[in-house]
């Protein structure tokens, strides 16, 4: 039976929750703890009316991992893997700190769109690595998958009135933040994502292989590099399916990610 923050990951994370249940039995539930918590991240702007509201948000789950006693269901299993050394408060802060990013009106450069990727997404597999044993090259992984989910994301993003990608590659193609969530025109906005997926292969390329150990933390990597090498080539992402559950159990299975 799933816990409540397994629950959470399973609706809301699908891939990572896939992807967790190759991780050894006994390490599980710290995955589904912290990626529940990076959803409860990734929620602070998109159910705050305004940048000041989430900013109070992420202030709430720094004092959580600073250790205030709070009442919710993803702040006391946390609490309790803190306490059992399982995820390391300095780390979980640097995922906070990270998402300060998507309360500010937009991400000014490509430099600073891969520091958010490195801190949000790159961050959460580099904790997730270390609870499974290694840490190698996940940032980069993860970053990468991090890349990938934006992406794949724009239209929803649009609709929410927000644009998580980078102004200065967006003006290269001559486009803006605004004008991307009021609906750019198709063949522009293609072509930003493409630039920006082929960032995200770069990413792949450029990590070194993880630690077998922490290949659990590692498989969304996989689908990553399914999602990015469409996009790169203008291609729309495909909706989940059999053959992506079989590349990560192939990649699972041989360890090559």
């Amino acid at each position: 039976m799933l816990s409540v923050c397994g629950e959470i990951v399973r609706r809301h994370d699908p891939d990572r929750f896939f992807c967790t249940l190759f991780a050894p039995q006994d390490r599980r539930e710290t995955l589904f703890v912290l990626y529940a918590f990076d959803h409860e991240l990734a929620r602070a702007r998109v159910a705050a009316s305004n940048p000041m509201i989430a900013q109070i948000r992420l202030q709430w789950w720094r004092e959580v991992v600073e250790g205030a006693d709070k009442r919710h269901e993803v702040a006391t299993p946390l609490r309790a893997e803190i306490a059992a050394g399982r995820l390391d408060p300095a780390e979980l802060l640097a995922m906070i700190d990270a998402r300060e990013a998507e309360t500010q009106p937009a991400i000014a450069t490509r430099a600073e769109w891969h520091d958010y990727l490195r801190g949000t997404a790159g961050g959460a597999a580099r904790v997730a690595g270390r609870a499974l044993g290694g840490v190698a090259g996940l940032d980069a992984l993860g970053a990468a998958w991090g890349a990938a989910m934006l992406l794949r994301a724009v239209p929803v993003h649009a609709r929410q009135g927000r644009c998580l990608l980078p102004a200065d590659i967006l003006a290269a193609h001559g486009l803006t933040p605004e004008a991307v969530v009021a609906g750019a025109e198709p063949e522009g906005l293609l072509r930003a994502v493409a630039d920006l997926a082929g960032e995200g292969m770069r990413l792949l390329a450029a990590a070194p292989r993880p630690p077998r150990a922490a290949h659990a933390a590692a498989l969304p990597a996989v689908l990553a590099r399914r999602d990015l090498q469409r996009l790169s080539r203008s291609l729309p992402p495909r909706p989940r399916g059999t053959l992506d559950r079989l590349a990560v159990m192939r990649a699972a299975w041989t360890g090559r990610i």
